[in-house]
């Protein structure tokens, strides 16, 4: 990997972590000095459920106020895996035109809850079966799917995270780390992670935990080791997007909330440690 002095990466955000109104969303974002967006959902509706008009008005706002799409974040792989493989598929094809819609390559997705009484390794068959059709769907139309390393799904420790990564092993299925996730499942993120992931990182999830209580906070108010984890992506060529998802107010299975408040506090506790090490958002 190359060393890139004074990297710029692309600031993005959450945007219904603001405000259900994606007029509102893009309003702050752009406050924050934010040139993307990232969309999960938009006046409260999912983005696996927003009609074809509805895409073209999220389109049209966000093409007045200047701001591009750094990514879809999907439900996808938010399911049980004993669900039929075809049902994510039938999704992901919806995500997918809404991904081109809103012009955007990137997807991110997750790998699939389990029952309580099974154990991660009873679900791998059935992970990986179901993640490389996706990937396979994705490669075909030229999206990349990025998997959050979300708690409770498969993907959740980094042995399991590189295991479908290098199973699957896909140009069209890459990694989007999420320090506070990690930290949530017990996990030293860049003692325990970086190293073994960073091949496979193309997007970067901001946000911080506490370990013990898993209570998500700004960065470097936790234990997610972001200061070492940004240096070290500042040090070795990464000049991807930067995507707040800070979770501040509350969170839930299918996302969080921060409102414009929190949301700013977060943004500026982020540029504070960026500006630091050097790193210009924009």
């Amino acid at each position: 990997m190359t060393s890139t002095s004074n990297p710029t990466w692309a600031l993005s955000g959450f945007g219904d972590e603001i405000d259900p109104d994606p007029k509102i969303q893009a309003a702050v974002m752009l406050a924050l000095g934010a040139s993307h967006i990232e969309v999960r959902s938009a006046w409260g509706v999912n983005v696996v459920e927003l009609s074809e008009a509805q895409v073209a008005e999220l389109k049209a706002i966000l093409d007045e106020s200047g701001l591009k799409v750094s990514a879809v974040a999907s439900p996808i792989g938010k399911v049980d895996a004993s669900l039929p493989a075809a049902h994510e598929v039938e999704r992901l094809r919806r995500i997918i035109d809404v991904a081109k819609a809103l012009d955007t390559r990137y997807i991110r997705m997750f790998s699939f809850f389990r029952a309580e009484d099974k154990s991660p390794e009873d679900i791998r068959d059935a992970v990986m079966e179901r993640l490389t059709l996706l990937a396979a769907e994705a490669e075909r139309a030229g999206v990349v799917l990025i998997h959050e390393n979300e708690k409770d799904i498969y993907g959740d420790t980094p042995e399991r995270v590189l295991d479908l990564l290098q199973t699957v092993n896909s140009p069209a299925l890459r990694a989007a780390w999420d320090n506070a996730n990690f930290v949530q499942v017990g996990v030293k993120p860049y003692t325990d992670a970086y190293a073994m992931l960073r091949p496979y990182l193309e997007y970067l999830q901001v946000k911080d935990a506490i370990a013990g209580s898993g209570e998500v906070v700004p960065t470097g108010r936790g234990d997610g080791q972001l200061v070492e984890t940004l240096t070290a992506l500042s040090q070795d060529g990464y000049t991807g997007f930067a995507s707040l998802e800070p979770h501040l107010a509350a969170q839930h299975e299918l996302g969080g909330f921060s409102g414009p408040a929190a949301f700013g506090e977060a943004a500026r506790a982020f540029r504070t440690a960026t500006d630091a090490i050097g790193v210009t958002l924009a």
